[in-house]
C-alpha cells in the first residue's frame, strides 16, 4: 500500500495546514513570544498556535475522537475508545534556537493500542507515516529498518538528561559504554524524528528515558511497521505511560537492549 488511507490523509492535511504558520514563525524565530515551563523546557506561541490548528482540523474530520495534547491536555470524545495524540512541535528547543530539526507528531490510539502514526518534518517536507498492518512509508516510499547486524557499524540516537533532571551520572556511564561499542551516538533533540529515522534505516537504534506519550506515540508505530522493534526500557514496563523506550532493527535489538538494560537495572 503506497496510497495513504483516509485516516492518514486526515493527519497529513492537518499537519501541512499547521506547518504553514509554523514555518513562518520559524523564519521569525527571534521575534517569537516565549515563556519558560521549566529548565530547558520551553513553550512558545508557535506551539500553542500549531496545536490549535491541529485540534481544529482533526476534530472537523473525526468529531467523535478524543484528544491527548501536549499543551491542551486531555479532551474526552464521544468515542471513548478512540483519540488523537498530538505533539505540535517535537524539538521545541531546536525550533526556538533556529535549528531546522523539529517535527509535528500525530498518532491515533484505539482501545488503548496505537493504530496509526505520522511524523512530519516541515523543513525537509518529509512525511513519515504508518497504519497498523499496512507498512511504514516516507511520503510514498516504503520504509524498512536498517539491515546492519554488527553493533560496531551501528549509528544510534538518544536524549541526554538536562537541567536538574536525575540520572545524569548513570546516563554518562551508559553513554560511554555504548559509544565504545558502536559507530557513534547522535543527540538531535526530537524523539519523534529519532524514531522515524530508525524506521528509515538512518539510525540502527534509539533509546531515551523520561519522555511523554506524545513524544513517542507517532514514531513508535512507524518503527514497528517498518520491521523494527520498540519496547520499554525496563522489561515488563509500560512504554507509553513510563516514557522510557528502546527501538532498533531486528538484527541488533537483543544485543543493544541487553547493553542498555544491564546498566538501567
Amino acid at each position: 500500500m503506497s496510497m495513504p488511507t483516509p485516516l492518514i490523509n486526515v493527519m497529513n492535511n492537518a499537519a501541512r495546514k499547521a506547518s504553514r504558520l509554523l514555518m513562518r514563525d520559524f523564519g521569525e524565530v527571534e521575534q517569537l513570544q516565549v515563556s519558560r515551563k521549566g529548565p530547558g523546557d520551553f513553550v512558545s506561541e508557535a506551539d500553542k498556535r500549531t496545536e490549535e490548528i491541529l485540534h481544529e482540523e482533526l476534530h472537523k474530520a473525526r468529531p467523535g475522537f478524543g484528544f491527548l495534547m501536549e499543551e491542551g491536555g486531555t479532551i474526552e470524545g464521544e468515542n471513548a475508545n478512540e483519540r488523537w495524540i498530538i505533539d505540535p512541535i517535537d524539538g521545541t528547543t531546536n525550533f526556538l534556537h533556529g535549528i531546522p530539526h523539529f517535527s509535528i507528531s500525530i498518532a491515533v490510539e484505539r482501545d488503548k493500542e496505537l493504530v496509526a502514526g505520522m511524523v512530519y518534518e516541515p523543513v525537509r517536507d518529509e512525511v513519515f507515516w504508518a497504519e497498523r498492518n499496512e507498512g511504514a512509508y516516507l511520503n510514498r516510499q516504503r520504509l524498512r529498518v536498517s539491515g546492519r547486524s554488527d553493533m560496531r557499524d551501528a549509528l544510534l540516537a538518544t536524549g541526554i538528561p538536562f537541567g536538574n533532571r536525575p540520572g545524569k551520572k548513570a546516563f554518562s556511564a551508559m553513554l560511554n559504554v555504548v559509544m565504545n561499542r558502536t559507530a557513534g551516538v547522535r543527540r538531535q533533540g526530537s524523539a519523534a524524528l529519532d524514531l522515524a529515522y530508525v524506521a528509515a534505516g538512518r539510525y540502527e537504534g534509539y533509546w531515551e528515558r523520561d519522555l511523554q506519550v506524545w513524544d513517542i506515540a507517532g514514531g513508535s508505530i512507524i518503527v514497528t511497521e517498518a520491521g523494527g522493534f520498540v519496547q520499554p526500557l525496563r522489561e515488563g514496563g509500560d512504554m507509553l505511560e513510563g516514557g522510557s523506550l528502546i527501538a532498533a532493527n531486528g538484527e541488533i535489538f537483543e544485543t543493544f537492549a541487553s547493553v542498555i538494560r544491564t546498566r538501567e537495572a
